[in-house]
């Protein structure tokens, strides 16, 4: 008699690892893994930081205001993500960038400047700001394997609220800033850079 019994089907539920930060042709010149997680971990602390001291900076001037408790809201946000990016620089052995007490005058003064201006151009601060980081966060989660899956997934959540600060920046009249592309373009661009000086230095 013959067999009619089918083969079972391949099992399909097992998805492949995600490769790691080394996966791929490295060629000379790339960072390595450790350098990228070091890298990785200076930078991000830096960022935090510095917006910890931007939301303080607004506070100073717009604490009592309209928008103080959203304010408020956002830095106790940035407080954790900060405090965990220091821990995690402890852990790793690695160190803060050296350009933390620039970050930590230049980013009040960018957070009570913009609020000087007014509670929109505060705002149109916190929009700039939370989308380069956004795009920075998103480089990296896209860089992190299974193999730093924790870190993937902080970064991500971390990402996800600095998103939510964008929105409230947008709902709180960003856009009716004075001059509201030229200082959008300003911060962002200057965010971008101390970004890339932070990763380096």
């Amino acid at each position: 008699m013959t067999d009619l019994t089918l083969p079972a089907a391949p099992d399909t539920t097992d998805t492949p690892a995600r490769p790691s930060v080394t996966a791929g042709n490295r060629i000379p010149g790339d960072l390595t893994r450790e350098q990228l997680l070091d890298r990785i971990m200076r930078v991000n602390h830096a960022g935090e930081y510095g917006a910890v001291r931007i939301y303080q900076g607004q506070l100073a001037v717009i604490g009592r205001g309209q928008h103080g408790k959203t304010v408020q809201h956002m830095l106790e946000q940035e407080v954790v993500h900060k405090e965990y990016f220091q821990k995690a620089i402890g852990e790793r052995q690695g160190r803060p960038t050296v350009l933390q007490p620039v970050w930590h005058v230049a980013g009040w003064m960018l957070g009570a400047g913009t609020a000087l201006l007014g509670e929109r151009a505060a705002m149109a601060c916190t929009v700039a700001v939370e989308e380069a980081i956004d795009d920075h966060y998103r480089e990296q989660a896209e860089q992190l394997g299974d193999d730093e899956a924790e870190l993937r997934e902080t970064i991500e959540r971390f990402r996800a609220e600095e998103l939510e600060h964008r929105d409230i920046g947008y709902e709180n009249g960003a856009e009716q800033a004075p001059a509201y592309p030229l200082l959008h373009a300003a911060v962002k661009s200057g965010t971008r850079f101390a970004i890339w000086l932070s990763e380096r230095i």
